[in-house]
């Protein structure tokens, strides 16, 4: 036998174990002194089946067993495969035996199937996971297929980002920055026409699905280019391994894969009241609405409410955003009220602790009538807007794409999926990323990563897992909100009042005071793990170009920046991020913390 450090070696032992995985039904990698033998589940349901002794059976079965764990991130025994799929050790064989996936596979025998991965949803992280197993050298299809909102808009390949979130939304949260920029430009001499300037908003939806379409076009190129196979078709599992796709004509054809990946997304949730579909619009709707959105009501209190509604109110339409609870529901409470404080003084409208709870009905034309009911007493009260956008939150897209059929378990309360940290579901052949797993962050790049690596893991014997933890963040509101870590009230949760310090700072962007706007409104804040060496583990700023800063300040919290290393960074100076490398107050002083100037 080569030994273990010797590449050849490590590659000839590597494939002797894929060898044994690919020629037996049934392989159960174990010891003899194993007492969790799960061999009796395989008796009698006429599986061939292996028992390969790591201690007496093979010539340096610890090295069978370093290098099962580099396959499998296994270290104890019985080690199973089924039919070249993973099952685990004892507990995860026995559970996959209760749920009746044990059966499933032994069923399979050695089928061969028509290809090695079936991606279902043609989002960020599905096409990002699809293009790098097929650079990997496995036959790969992807099926996308949009269901048309109640308004009747579709969309093209990309998922919600490109076609309905972060790609529009940043670009009309531009839109409406440089309105305030041209108003600032009259401060620093800058002479514009007298009469006022106004903003055109098909132009500007023209020219913002115009780009949507180029990428579009180029994600359907990419795909062509990797040789995966993109079906724009709806897909729904009949079996464990087979999956019937129907194009929007109706017509249906069948595929059969080894392997999935549920990459399916969300889509918002509407109110659950008499005329919230008929006349009500989400953010799938928004960007390309064919009109000016006039007078609008935002009902929602989510990061899509808050973003939606600061940059219409930023293209000088009269907005009201209608809150149940508290804003940004999972953010840091502090920053999110400040965030909400400064749409407020700059003319959105807050209606807070109310909800809709009559039928939504039109009006004349072009207005809707709205009746909302107080959360804390009897009151009603009643608003016309030319257009109430719903932001409430959104849905897993798992209901309808046959996860019984598969066995696959699903949260019932919200159809998230749930998984272990190697985005695997219950049953061993199916995988699931992006914003449908639970518990995990809603983000387009956390998507694209996981995608990634969960290909290098399942084709090319990678080891590396998506990391969750620290992964930064922002808000696109107005004056926009970066984070990274845990919020303030989550820390107190976890660590305690007593083993943190918050360091905190207002200040004012010298960017804001030639037009004297903003004036010690922006904040910066973290929160340090006094346990460990004044770790930073939250950060948080409130600002201009929130989204670079946190970027950076986001790798050097991967790094495990400290309150110290802050100190010792000399920043740059005049800029907004330098705030962080001088702060000196902290929470539990209760000192000043405004600016006076640079």
């Amino acid at each position: 036998m080569p030994p273990i450090d010797d590449d050849t070696g490590r590659n000839q032992l590597k494939s002797r174990i894929q060898e044994l995985i690919d020629s037996n039904q049934v392989l159960v990698f174990s010891k003899s002194y194993c007492p969790y033998c799960v061999k009796e589940l395989f008796t009698g349901s006429g599986a061939a089946t292996l028992l390969t002794s790591l201690n007496c059976c093979l010539d340096n079965g610890s090295n069978y067993q370093e290098l099962l764990l580099e396959m499998t991130r296994q270290k104890t025994v019985p080690n199973v495969f089924v039919n070249k799929t993973h099952i685990g050790g004892c507990d995860k064989t026995m559970q996959a035996h209760k749920d009746g996936i044990l059966q499933k596979l032994l069923c399979e025998k050695n089928e061969v199937y028509e290809y090695d991965l079936i991606v279902i949803g043609g989002g960020s992280g599905g096409l990002a996971c699809s293009k790098e197993a097929a650079t990997l050298g496995k036959k790969v299809m992807v099926l996308d297929y949009v269901v048309p909102t109640p308004k009747g808009n579709t969309w093209g390949l990309g998922g919600t980002c490109v076609n309905v979130g972060c790609i529009p939304k940043k670009l009309m949260h531009q839109t409406a920055l440089l309105g305030t920029s041209m108003q600032d430009a009259q401060k620093f001499g800058w002479e514009l026409p007298e009469e006022t300037v106004k903003h055109n908003w098909e132009t500007m939806k023209t020219a913002v699905n115009n780009y949507i379409g180029s990428l579009n076009w180029g994600y359907r190129v990419a795909l062509r280019d990797k040789n995966v196979n993109y079906v724009n078709s709806y897909a729904e599992f009949i079996e464990p391994h087979k999956i019937k796709a129907t194009n929007k004509r109706g017509k249906e054809t069948f595929h059969t894969a080894a392997k999935f990946i549920l990459a399916t997304g969300e889509r918002p949730r509407y109110l659950g009241v008499p005329g919230d579909k008929e006349y009500c619009i989400t953010s799938d709707d928004l960007f390309s609405l064919p009109h000016c959105p006039g007078k609008t009501l935002v009902i929602g209190a989510s990061y899509v409410a808050l973003e939606c509604g600061g940059f219409l109110a930023g293209l000088g339409l009269d907005v009201t955003v209608m809150v149940r609870s508290i804003l940004l529901r999972g953010f840091d409470q502090d920053m999110a009220n400040r965030a909400g404080e400064h749409m407020e003084e700059h003319g959105v409208k807050f209606l807070r602790k109310y909800v809709p709870v009559e039928e939504l009905e039109a009006g004349t034309p072009g207005r809707l009538k709205v009746t909302a009911k107080s959360t804390e007493s009897d009151e009603t009260i009643e608003g016309e807007y030319n257009t109430v956008l719903i932001a409430v939150g959104r849905d897993a897209c798992t209901g309808k794409i046959g996860l019984d059929q598969a066995g696959v378990k699903v949260n019932p309360k919200n159809g998230k999926v749930p998984v272990n940290d190697e985005e695997q579901t219950n049953v061993p052949h199916i995988y699931a990323i992006g914003d449908i797993l639970e518990g995990k962050w809603e983000l387009t790049p956390v998507a694209i990563q996981a995608g990634k690596l969960l290909a290098r893991r399942l084709y090319a014997g990678a080891s590396l897992k998506c990391d969750y933890v620290n992964v930064p963040t922002t808000v696109f509101t107005p004056l926009e909100y970066g984070a990274c870590g845990h919020s303030e009230e989550k820390a107190i949760e976890l660590y305690g009042q007593d083993n943190l310090e918050v360091y905190h700072s207002l200040f004012w962007p010298l960017e804001f005071t030639v037009p004297n706007r903003d004036n010690n409104k922006c904040y910066s804040k973290i929160i340090c793990n006094k346990l460990d060496n004044d770790r930073v583990i939250g950060f948080h700023y409130l600002g201009p170009n929130a989204g670079e800063v946190t970027q950076g300040y986001g790798v050097a919290m991967k790094c495990g920046l400290t309150k110290e290393q802050l100190d010792n960074t000399i920043g740059i100076h005049p800029t907004c991020a330098e705030i962080f490398t001088t702060m000196e107050v902290t929470k539990s002083s209760g000192g000043d913390i405004t600016q006076a100037g640079c």
